[in-house]
C-alpha cells in the first residue's frame, strides 16, 4: 500500500513538472492597439513547483515588470498585474497560447508563441558585421592619423599618489585591451599588478589608505555599481556591496579613520540612497541614516571629516529641496530652509580652521543669479563674508590645504576656459612655478600626498591630450611620468576656439568651434554640429576632444553650443531652457550654425549633426525640426520618444520625476503633453530626409534600447538609410576600447558617404 502511495505521489509530481515545463520560458505576442503594433513578452520561471513571471513592453522601454498572478492549470493560463489593471487569460495549444489581454477597459486578442529571448531589443533590426564593415571601408583617404590613434586607450593612464607618497598607482593596458591596476613603489621601482581586469571593466579606482585600494565595477554597463577593496599587493579582495540590482557610490573617504569609508546605496529601497559606514577590510557595515520617504527622497548628505552626519537635503513635492541641519551640540535635525531644486546651497567643506564648528564654505546662488562661494554660519543662518564670485559665470572652484590648517589655496570658475586664482602664499609659489614650466597650457592638480610635499600635475590644451608630471613641492621640479597620447603631435591638431554670439531672442550664448587647417586658411569646410548631453547643468568645455580632433583630421569642423539650460552660466540661463527642450534649446543650436556660416568657416550645404544621450535626441529633433539643414545624422544612445523615456526611467530616478517634468514637459498636463508629442521625433519621422546612423548599448538603463529600435524600424519602413550598431556588452555609451573604435570607424565611413 505504501509503495502504491509513493508511486502515486511521484506521478503527481512528475505531472506537475510536465505541466510547468510546458509554460516555462519566454513567450512573445503582438497587440494591435488602434493600429499600433505593441510587442509583449512574458518570461516564466519555476521555483519550488510554483510559477512566477515578468512582462516586457520593449516599445515603452519597460522590462522585468513583475506579474502578481501566474496560474496555469493545463491548458488554461491566467496572468495579472493587479496594480496596473492588467489581466491575460489564454489557452495553451502545443507551442501557442490564444487569449485575451485586458487593460483600461479594453479587451484585445493576444496570441503568444514560445520564443527564446537571449538579447534585449529587436535583434533583427541590427546591422550585420558585414554591413558595418562595408560602412567602415568607406573611410578612405590619405590621413596622417587613424581612428585608433585617437581612441585606443593609453598604454598607461590614471596615475594616483598613495597618501604617504611611497607608491603610485596607474592603469596599464595589455595586448587584449584589459586595463589592469598596477602599483609602483617609488623608491625601488618595483611594480605589482594589484587588480586584474577580466570580463567586466574597472570603472574607477582610488586609494583608501596607504595599504588598501577601492575599485568600482558593474555588469555590462547596467550601472549597478559594486564597490570592492583590495590590498596594494593584490590580496584580500572583498566585495563591499555584494547585493543584486543595487547601485553604490562613495560619499566620504574618512582620512581620519583610515579603515572606513562612507558609501551610499539603494539596497533597501531601489528609489532612494542611504549612507553606510563600511569597514574596508571586513565589509562590515553600519547604516548611518534611514531614508524612508521615497516620495520625498533624500538626495544629498553632508558629513564632516570625522564621519558625523551634519545635514541632508531631501526633495519636497518633487520640485523643492529641503535642507535639514543639526548644529554642533544639538540632538536633532531641524529644517534649515526650503528652496527650488534648481537653486544652489551646498556645503563645500566645513571650516575646520575656525573655532566655530558650524562655520562652512558654501556654494550658493540663493541671493544672486550666479553661484558664489561664501563663508557661512549654519547655526545662525548668516553669511560671514564672500570668498569669491564672478559676474559672468558661476564661481565653483575652491581648494583647501588639510596640511596647513585648512587654509584656502585657490578659488576659480570655468568661463571660456578654467580660471584659477591662487590665494595662499604656498600655492601662489606653486602656481607661478607651474606657469613658468608650462606656458600656454592648462594644468591642474590630479592628486597630492597627505603631507602635500608631492603633487600629480596634469598638463593639457586643445591640442594636447595630456601629460602627467610628478611635482616635488620643495624643489619645484616637475618630472614627466607619461605622455598619454605621444602618437598625436600637437602641431597636427586642430584649434578649438571659444565663440560668443546672440540667439534669435537676444540671449548671449557661448560655445566652441574646432577648426581644421583648411578652415583657418579661408576654406568653407563641412560642419558637424555636436549638441551635448544632459541637457540640464551640463556644458561643453575648452580642451582636447578626441572626437572633434578626429573629425578635423577628416576635414570637418565641429560646433558645440552651450544652449540655454546648460550649466555654469547662472540659474536664469538654466531656467531659460525649461520647457524648451527641442524648441528654443534647438533654436540656439541652429543660431550657432548660422553664426559659424556667417564667419565663413562652414559650407552651408554640407552640415551633419551628431550627439549622445540628450545630444542623440537633438540629432533626431534636428532632422525633424529643420530637415533641410542637415545632410546626415548620428544618434548615439539618444531619446526618440519623450513619453517612453519618462515611463521607463530607472527606479532611482523616480523621486526626480517631477523635476524631469519641469525641465522637459509635464506629461500629466494636456497642453504640455501635446508639446512633448510635437518635439518627440518618433511622431514626425515623415519629416526626416537625411540618412541616419543609430548606435545603442543594449544594457542602457537610462535610454532603453526600445528608443533606438522604434526609430530604426519606423525610418526603414519609410525607406531612409539607417545603419544600426548595437553592442550587447555596453550601457549608456560605449566604454570598451574595441567597441569605441569600431563605432568611430563606422561613423567616419558614414560621413564620408554622406558629407562631401
Amino acid at each position: 500500500m505504501m509503495k502504491q502511495i509513493f508511486y502515486s505521489m511521484v506521478f503527481v509530481i512528475l505531472g506537475m513538472s510536465n505541466t510547468i515545463a510546458q509554460i516555462k520560458g519566454d513567450w512573445k505576442g503582438t497587440l494591435d492597439v488602434q493600429g499600433t503594433a505593441i510587442e509583449i513578452i512574458f518570461h516564466f520561471t519555476e521555483t519550488n513547483g510554483a510559477l512566477s513571471g515578468t512582462m516586457d513592453v520593449p516599445m515603452q522601454g519597460a522590462a522585468g515588470i513583475p506579474l502578481t498572478v501566474v496560474t496555469f492549470e493545463s491548458p488554461e493560463l491566467t496572468l495579472a498585474i493587479e496594480q496596473a489593471g492588467i489581466k491575460y487569460s489564454g489557452t495553451l495549444d502545443d507551442r501557442k497560447i490564444t487569449g485575451t489581454y485586458s487593460q483600461g477597459g479594453m479587451d484585445l486578442p493576444l496570441v503568444l508563441e514560445k520564443t527564446l529571448v537571449t538579447k534585449p531589443g529587436d535583434t533583427t533590426l541590427v546591422s550585420t558585421q558585414e554591413q558595418l564593415a562595408d560602412l567602415i571601408a568607406l573611410d578612405r583617404g590619405s590621413f596622417t592619423y587613424n581612428v585608433e590613434d585617437y581612441f585606443a586607450k593609453p598604454k598607461t593612464s590614471g596615475f594616483q599618489l598613495s597618501p604617504n607618497g611611497k607608491y603610485i598607482s596607474y592603469r596599464e593596458k595589455d595586448e587584449n585591451n584589459k586595463r589592469h591596476v598596477m602599483v609602483k613603489e617609488v623608491a625601488t621601482g618595483k611594480v605589482v599588478r594589484a587588480i586584474e581586469e577580466k570580463d567586466e571593466l574597472i570603472r574607477g579606482m582610488g586609494w583608501i589608505n596607504d595599504e588598501r585600494l577601492v575599485y568600482v565595477m558593474d555588469q555590462g554597463g547596467n550601472e549597478n555599481y559594486h564597490l570592492y577593496a583590495i590590498d596594494i599587493d593584490g590580496r584580500n579582495s572583498i566585495d563591499l556591496t555584494p547585493f543584486d540590482d543595487v547601485q553604490a557610490s562613495i560619499l566620504n573617504m574618512l582620512k581620519e579613520q583610515k579603515d572606513f569609508i562612507i558609501i551610499q546605496m539603494n539596497k533597501d529601497n531601489k528609489q532612494v540612497f542611504e549612507p553606510y559606514k563600511v569597514n574596508v577590510h571586513t565589509g562590515a557595515m553600519e547604516k548611518l541614516f534611514t531614508n524612508d520617504d521615497a516620495a520625498n527622497a533624500i538626495v544629498g548628505y553632508e558629513f564632516d571629516k570625522n564621519g558625523v552626519l551634519r545635514g541632508y537635503a531631501k526633495m519636497s513635492n518633487g520640485i523643492n529641496t529641503q535642507f535639514f541641519y543639526k548644529p554642533a551640540g544639538a540632538t536633532s535635525f531641524d529644517l534649515f530652509h526650503t528652496t527650488k531644486w534648481d537653486e544652489t546651497f551646498s556645503v563645500v567643506s566645513f571650516n575646520y580652521a575656525s573655532q566655530n564648528p558650524d562655520e562652512a564654505y558654501v556654494l550658493t546662488n540663493l541671493d544672486a543669479d550666479k553661484a558664489r562661494i561664501v563663508l557661512y554660519d549654519l547655526k545662525n543662518k548668516k553669511i560671514l563674508k564672500e570668498i569669491y564670485s564672478n559676474e559672468a559665470y558661476d564661481a565653483n572652484l575652491i581648494s583647501l590645504s588639510r596640511k596647513r590648517n585648512w587654509e584656502i589655496d585657490f578659488v576659480g570658475y570655468e568661463g571660456e576656459k578654467v580660471v584659477i586664482n591662487p590665494i595662499s602664499t604656498t600655492f601662489k609659489k606653486i602656481y607661478k612655478n607651474l606657469e613658468k614650466q608650462f606656458p600656454g597650457y592648462e594644468f591642474s592638480i590630479a592628486g597630492k600626498t597627505d603631507n602635500e610635499d608631492q603633487l600629480l600635475i596634469v598638463v593639457q590644451s586643445d591640442k594636447l591630450y595630456g601629460r602627467y608630471y610628478h611635482y616635488d613641492a620643495k624643489s619645484g621640479k616637475s618630472t614627466l611620468l607619461v605622455d598619454l597620447m605621444p602618437q598625436l603631435k600637437e602641431e597636427d591638431m586642430a584649434e578649438v576656439r571659444p565663440i560668443t554670439f546672440k540667439s534669435r531672442d537676444g540671449l548671449t550664448l557661448h560655445g566652441y568651434i574646432t577648426l581644421p587647417k583648411a578652415a583657418l586658411n579661408g576654406e568653407k569646410v563641412p560642419l558637424i554640429v555636436n549638441p551635448h548631453g544632459g541637457p540640464q547643468g551640463i556644458r561643453d568645455s575648452w580642451g582636447f576632444n578626441p572626437e572633434t580632433q578626429l573629425f578635423a583630421s577628416r576635414g570637418y569642423a565641429t560646433l558645440q553650443v552651450n544652449f540655454r539650460v546648460s550649466g555654469g552660466y547662472g540659474k536664469e540661463f538654466l531656467r531659460a531652457g525649461f520647457k524648451q527642450i527641442g524648441r528654443k534649446a534647438m533654436d540656439d543650436v541652429e543660431d550657432g550654425v548660422q553664426y559659424v556660416i556667417d564667419q565663413g568657416w562652414a559650407d552651408k550645404n554640407n552640415i551633419a549633426i551628431y550627439g549622445a544621450s540628450h545630444g542623440g535626441y537633438a540629432v533626431l529633433r534636428g532632422l525633424t525640426k529643420t530637415p533641410d539643414l542637415y545632410k546626415a545624422g548620428v544618434d548615439y544612445v539618444g531619446v526618440s520618444n519623450i513619453f517612453t523615456l519618462m515611463s521607463s526611467i530607472p527606479e532611482y530616478w523616480k523621486p526626480y520625476k517631477e523635476m524631469l517634468y519641469e525641465i522637459w514637459y509635464d506629461l500629466d498636463k494636456e497642453d504640455e503633453a501635446a508639446i512633448a508629442k510635437e518635439v518627440s521625433p518618433l511622431f514626425h519621422i515623415d519629416k526626416i530626409k537625411a540618412p541616419l546612423f543609430v548606435v545603442q548599448g543594449a544594457n542602457d538603463p537610462r535610454v532603453k534600447i526600445a528608443e533606438a529600435d522604434q526609430i530604426v524600424k519606423a525610418l526603414r519602413e519609410k525607406g531612409v538609410d539607417v545603419p544600426y550598431m548595437v553592442k550587447y556588452d555596453e550601457g549608456h555609451g560605449f566604454a570598451k576600447e574595441e567597441n569605441q573604435i569600431e563605432f568611430y570607424k563606422a561613423m567616419m565611413g558614414f560621413y564620408h558617404k554622406h558629407l562631401q
